[in-house]
């Protein structure tokens, strides 16, 4: 794992506490259900979306650091604007799959019963949102939405994919917009909301990470350490989650697989206990 990746995001925010550091202040353990799930670039593999983990790269063998710092948007923001504009366009060839749609439909079950939701996405495909999901942060940014890198106002932009020609911003004119995502060393989106779901929940499902991208990664062990029940699944075991003792108290449950095929018996499985 490239040391750059681990610590991506860290150098701009203080992390959450270690569990270790809570213990002593731990709440009582939560007795009315709530439910946070984190996903990641393992929930939109199965619909063709690619990672930068791949062994081949995700793009014409480009490194993640030459495309996805401030420095290389500065370096060269004709190469960065290529490189997302391009994703941009290429979700158009992509749709969610079982995974997202049993996470929407999970929403809405539990919005029918009255329990809190929170989906997280550390990815910055739309494949929540085209399958339902609303209780949702998109903690890295979004591929739609474009930002200006003067005035900072937000734009939706689904229409202009050229790779070759920026886009200037339709509220102050400044010539050039920027892909709204997060790049290395900028601080994720919702922080403070993402943690109150956290440090609150009941149940924390963790879908499709590596468990090596911070803060994300740290919120398994807080969801525990508060006591929530939590299930990882992910093809391989994440490097956040330890090899547990059957039978331990509060233990990690994971289930290997892939997302399109795991996540909606998760979902049926959940929905079926809190009936009964």
């Amino acid at each position: 794992m490239d040391p750059a990746r681990r610590l991506r995001y860290t150098r701009a925010m203080p992390q959450p506490k270690r569990a270790a550091e809570r213990a002593s202040v731990r709440p009582p353990v939560q007795t009315v259900e709530s439910i946070v799930v984190l996903t990641g670039a393992g929930v939109s593999q199965d619909s063709g979306v690619p990672t930068f983990r791949d062994a081949q790269g995700l793009w014409e063998g480009l490194r993640v650091e030459d495309v996805a710092t401030p420095e290389a948007w500065q370096r060269d923001p004709a190469l960065v604007w290529r490189f997302y504009q391009l994703r941009r366009a290429a979700l158009a060839r992509v749709a969610p799959n079982a995974a997202h749609l049993a996470l929407a439909r999970l929403e809405r079950a539990l919005a029918a019963r009255g329990v809190p939701f929170l989906l997280v996405s550390q990815n910055v495909d739309d494949l929540h949102r085209r399958a339902g999901s609303e209780a949702l942060i998109d903690m890295h940014g979004q591929l739609r939405r474009l930002r200006c890198e003067a005035c900072g106002a937000p734009d939706w932009n689904e229409a202009d994919l050229d790779p070759e020609a920026f886009v200037p911003c339709p509220t102050c004119g400044h010539a050039r917009l920027r892909p709204d995502v997060v790049w290395f060393g900028e601080v994720p989106y919702g922080l403070a909301a993402i943690e109150r779901a956290v440090a609150r929940c009941t149940r924390f499902l963790c879908i499709g990470t590596s468990g090596a991208v911070y803060p994300a990664a740290g919120y398994l062990a807080y969801a525990r350490a508060n006591g929530a029940r939590c299930v990882v699944n992910a093809l391989e075991r994440p490097e956040n989650v330890r090899e547990d003792v059957p039978g331990q108290d509060n233990a990690v449950e994971f289930v290997p697989g892939r997302a399109a095929e795991v996540v909606p018996r998760l979902v049926e499985a959940c929905l079926g206990e809190l009936a009964t």
